[in-house]
């Protein structure tokens, strides 16, 4: 039996990053996508609850079974392994996204949502992104790299309720470097708002701001992607901060 492989992304069924994924990855076997009708960057492991979801077919991919969601990427993982396959995905690939996701941002990737999520059904599962927010992004070398990283993923061992956190730097016309595993790098957004007023003089905002990588970043993702590696981050969703569970328990509680 052929490998079945799931994909999905935040970007929207639409987009560059998402085709992309989906030319390299029907070399491997079967292929279902399911994706947002609508960009739907920034949502994080967000779940529609409080209105109805929409599963349409598409024909965008030839000859390739795909669904547009309503909703987030999560749901879109959801309603894949749950309403639509027969049988789980061997591997559950999300991207390529257009923009990176390492260090924090993670929290926020509706991209790396779905790898998780992935992984939380003890699917082998995988996010890729692009440092590259252009529409128009040239994918071809990080395409080469994901297709290693595809035969890997489905010949090896792949750890269980773990994704892969997958960043590769912008494409210049220079040959990435290789693969660095990694940790990920403590860096965060230092939040502004464009506080503007509306036809009615009412204030709305626009969230802006300044990611701050900070110097405790040897060793990190965002080292590696500054060196022109294409990064791999384990990531789990496991959010217990074991190092300090002992000092907790000395409370007086």
């Amino acid at each position: 039996m052929r490998p079945l492989l799931f994909i999905t992304n935040d970007d929207g069924i639409s987009s560059k990053g998402i085709k992309s994924l989906i030319e390299i990855a029907k070399e491997f076997g079967d292929i279902l996508v399911v994706a947002p009708d609508k960009p739907q960057s920034g949502m994080g492991h967000a779940i529609t609850v409080n209105q109805i979801l929409r599963l349409e077919k598409s024909l965008i991919f030839e000859g390739v079974d795909a669904y547009t969601c309503s909703g987030t990427p999560v749901d879109c993982v959801k309603l894949g392994i749950y309403e639509i396959m027969k049988r789980k995905p061997d591997l559950i690939l999300s991207g390529i996204n257009h923009g990176a996701n390492y260090s924090t941002n993670v929290l926020y990737s509706g991209t790396m949502s779905a790898a998780v999520e992935g992984a939380m059904e003890n699917i082998p599962s995988i996010g890729f992104s692009l440092d590259d927010f252009h529409s128009d992004a040239d994918f071809s070398e990080a395409q080469s790299w994901s297709k290693k990283l595809i035969r890997e993923a489905l010949n090896g061992n792949f750890p269980k309720h773990v994704c892969f956190n997958v960043n590769f730097p912008s494409f210049n016309g220079q040959p990435y470097k290789g693969f660095q595993v990694c940790s990920q790098a403590h860096a965060f957004w230092e939040d502004r708002f464009d506080k503007r007023l509306d036809q009615f003089g009412k204030p709305y905002y626009w969230l802006t701001g300044e990611f701050i990588a900070g110097n405790e970043i040897k060793g990190t993702d965002i080292e590696a992607l500054n060196k022109g590696y294409a990064t791999i981050v384990p990531t789990q969703f496991d959010m217990t901060a074991y190092n300090a569970l002992d000092e907790l328990k000395k409370w007086n509680l």
